[in-house]
């Protein structure tokens, strides 16, 4: 197995039962859950994990770092299969589903319990020596296997609140994150938002998603770059006002299918790049300039 997950390009890998969700998540999420994850695969009974690094380096650019290769979806979803295509040789009679941040599949439980890397206060998987630059894939199986985890707490200093600190919302903290003030997330929304969250996107250094709290954690200040040369070529750091201009909502997505910025489509893009660009020190000048 360790040969198969490093031939698909995993930093890590390893496997949870699925009886360990319910008393990890809480009964009353399992409740919600058990019916999705039953639907997906019937008598699903391990999860197992891989941990696929993307980190190519910080380079200047509006867009978050996880955006600029190809869309990790599609990447993962090729990479997994080759895993999923020698299991189901080997396992004729059993089912193995894969997926990656498009599934019911709760990943980071999933790695927590497969011992997948190490939790961090910014709530993602630290998985040396890439950090927390990675991505997690799943393939959810109704084979019985060995679970490999959990993983013994966090790297995290006892007093080191790095991540917290470099959040601009406030949406860390100890008890975790609050999405509905992440900034990688209000990015990402579609419509009007509230004048608080506008702002923070006005002046936040990207248009889409965030890396603050990840380029503030000291187990990425040396971290290593990704092998896979989806993540480290053929890379898009930034978008304008005049990349997206004239294109309609399909021709955006057409343009830019393989990006992962892609799925929301061009709205919440264009939103944020012209709050910015009204608000940048250029636009004030030339507010000046025109000035009777």
């Amino acid at each position: 197995m360790n040969e198969l997950w490093k031939a698909a390009g995993a930093a890590a890998w390893g496997a949870a039962a699925c009886s360990g969700l319910p008393p990890f998540l809480g009964e009353a999420v399992w409740a919600k859950l058990a019916p999705q994850l039953e639907a997906l695969c019937s008598g699903a009974k391990t999860i197992l994990v891989g941990a696929f690094p993307y980190y190519a380096g910080d380079t200047p650019g509006n867009l978050s770092l996880y955006c600029r290769g190809e869309d990790y979806h599609l990447v993962l979803g090729r990479r997994l299969q080759t895993v999923v295509d020698t299991l189901v040789q080997q396992h004729p009679d059993h089912h193995f589903i894969p997926g990656a941040d498009n599934n019911p599949v709760p990943e980071l439980a999933a790695a927590e319990l497969a011992g997948v890397g190490w939790r961090g206060r910014h709530g993602l998987r630290i998985v040396p020596p890439y950090g927390s630059y990675v991505f997690l894939g799943t393939i959810l199986t109704d084979l019985d296997l060995s679970q490999t985890g959990p993983s013994p707490g966090t790297l995290c200093g006892a007093h080191c609140r790095a991540c917290q600190k470099a959040c601009p919302t406030g949406a860390l903290t100890d008890t975790g994150c609050d999405l509905s003030k992440c900034l990688s997330e209000l990015t990402q929304k579609k419509g009007d938002l509230p004048p608080e969250a506008a702002a923070q996107i006005t002046h936040s250094p990207t248009v889409w998603g965030c890396d603050l709290c990840q380029r503030a954690c000291p187990h990425n200040k040396q971290a290593a770059l990704t092998p896979l040369p989806e993540f480290r070529e053929d890379l898009l750091p930034s978008l304008t006002l005049e990349d997206l201009e004239g294109l309609s909502n399909k021709a955006f997505r057409r343009q830019y299918a393989a990006r992962a910025f892609s799925w929301r489509g061009i709205a919440p893009l264009k939103r944020n790049l012209a709050w910015q660009a009204a608000h940048s020190p250029n636009a004030h000048q030339e507010n000046k300039e025109n000035d009777p």
